[in-house]
């Protein structure tokens, strides 16, 4: 028998990778909610009140505004495939803004989560001009308001149009018509026609 005394057993910490490090230390900084990493993609989780002042902070360092756009999280659709595992799945929304450096590789998505049933979030529009496009864009796609942008009238749609097409419960009515392409059976191609001559050389 050993003479040395028993230890508890002790669990390792993974290392983070070095993009993993970096989201962990931008997320310190700015002090946001959390991270994630996959794919190559950083992913900042920022809370809705905080929105503007994190993406202004951030932009001291990741200077280039790529885009914002949407996520409807949704249980159910109207038309096509649903969500594998509806029971556990939290209904949002997900307001996403991408920053990049002019200087190197350095980029991250920023997220804030909104209420499904009121979605609002603060304008970034008085602090970088090009927000304002995409601001109108999710708001006509997904009826997600951005308080402090006024000017959210239709870019694509007229102005008697009802609903926001985005939306994972929207009726795609041409696709209750028309299947999803690769959803329909398809006839097998016919054989190629054999020469008869070719038949009798054989």
């Amino acid at each position: 028998m050993s003479d040395q005394p028993e230890s508890a057993e002790t669990t390792e910490t993974p290392a983070l990778t070095s993009l993993e490090q970096y989201a962990a230390d931008l997320t310190d900084n700015l002090g946001a909610t959390r991270f994630e990493v996959a794919f190559d993609t950083v992913r900042i989780f920022v809370e809705t009140d905080r929105w503007v002042e994190t993406i202004v902070e951030a932009r001291k360092d990741l200077e280039l505004f790529s885009w914002l756009s949407a996520i409807d999280w949704s249980r159910t659709t109207e038309v096509g495939e649903g969500v594998d595992d509806p029971d556990s799945l939290v209904e949002r929304f997900e307001v996403l803004c991408r920053l990049s450096s002019v200087r190197n590789a350095d980029a991250a998505i920023f997220v804030a989560v909104l209420d499904k049933d009121a979605p609002s979030i603060p304008s970034l529009t008085e602090f970088i001009g090009g927000a304002a496009w995409h601001e109108r864009e999710a708001h006509e796609m997904f009826g997600i308001d951005f308080v402090g942008n006024e000017n959210l009238a239709h870019l694509y749609l007229t102005d008697e149009f009802v609903g926001h097409p985005l939306l994972k419960s929207y009726p795609l009515i041409s696709r209750e018509v028309k299947p999803w392409p690769g959803d329909v059976d398809v006839e097998p191609m016919p054989e190629p026609e054999t020469d008869p001559a070719e038949e009798g050389a054989s």
